[in-house]
């Protein structure tokens, strides 16, 4: 029999021994070979899932208002966000490009064009992670627009109070994204979005990560929906903006209700100093949108 032994890290956490059948200590062992997850995180997510935990959590680094007021110095290694989902978006430190979480695999989408898998040494400012469980899926026919695909949305959502993760996976006959390019320190999300790369895609599959969120978390998020974008060759992805083209034959939509949220809140000193009294509002619809 194998044992597997997880230490009591804080008051809040109690050391258990737990004895397993050899062939699944050899499947941990070889799993977490070829990951590099420890024994600790693959047993805790297992558990998790069995009892159905932290699947309706919504988890996130910093605030919106704090991103729009140019607090972008990173505070959180992007390996860390496995630990709260393996599902969302984000940024990176001083906004360099776009960030895509999928199936457990962290992406950075810079202005160049580039795509490339995100070190897990690499700082985020601000990221929105959950762990991603289909709680309903639909076939969305010949979606026209940003706003035709919202509207179909909106029709799903069983409440105007709660948060809901979006899945959207197809063969997209047109799609425009925007990535934004590192910026000095200080600056803010509208000026940085001033000088952002626009890139329009034709016949490319892959998969819109985002969510959507209430209006009066619009201090904390961005309200409404907010998506990345990520091609399965993997080869680019972006920020999906809010009235730029997006045009689709056949769409599957995979909804995920968030019922509890849960912020970290930066330790840095841009933040502890940051005045974040500021409706962000309208600099976050100026930001997310396609420049003039």
């Amino acid at each position: 029999m194998g044992v597997a032994r997880t230490a009591s890290m804080s008051r809040h956490r109690h050391a258990m021994e737990l004895h397993l059948p050899e062939g699944h200590r050899q499947a941990l062992e070889a799993h977490c070979r070829r990951t590099g997850e420890s024994a600790h995180h693959v047993l805790r997510a297992a558990l998790g899932d069995y009892l159905d935990l932290e699947h309706h959590t919504l988890w996130q680094v910093s605030t919106s208002t704090a991103v729009v007021e140019g607090v972008s110095q990173g505070c959180l290694r992007v390996g860390e966000l496995a630990h709260h989902g393996d599902f969302g978006l984000g940024t990176f430190d001083h906004l360099d490009g776009e960030g895509v979480l999928l199936e457990g695999e962290c992406w950075q989408a810079r202005a160049d064009g580039s795509l490339s898998r995100a070190p897990d040494e690499e700082l985020t400012p601000f990221f929105v992670v959950t762990h991603f469980q289909s709680d309903q899926q639909h076939h969305f026919e010949q979606v026209t627009s940003w706003a035709d695909l919202c509207s179909r949305l909106d029709a799903l959502r069983p409440s105007d109070n709660l948060f809901m993760a979006i899945r959207v996976h197809g063969l997209l006959d047109r799609i425009e994204v925007r990535t934004v390019s590192a910026v000095e320190t200080g600056t803010d999300l509208e000026a940085a979005a001033a000088v952002q790369t626009v890139f329009d895609h034709r016949n490319l599959s892959g998969t819109l990560v985002g969510f959507w969120s209430p209006g009066y978390v619009s201090s904390l998020n961005i309200p409404g929906y907010h998506f990345h974008f990520l091609s399965d060759d993997r080869q680019c992805g972006g920020h999906v903006l809010e009235n730029g083209a997006l045009e689709a034959a056949r769409l599957t939509v995979d909804l995920h209700l968030e019922s509890d949220l849960r912020v970290a809140l930066p330790q840095t000193r841009d933040f502890l100093q940051a005045d974040l009294s500021r409706d962000p509002s309208e600099a976050l619809a100026r930001a997310e949108a396609k420049p003039c």
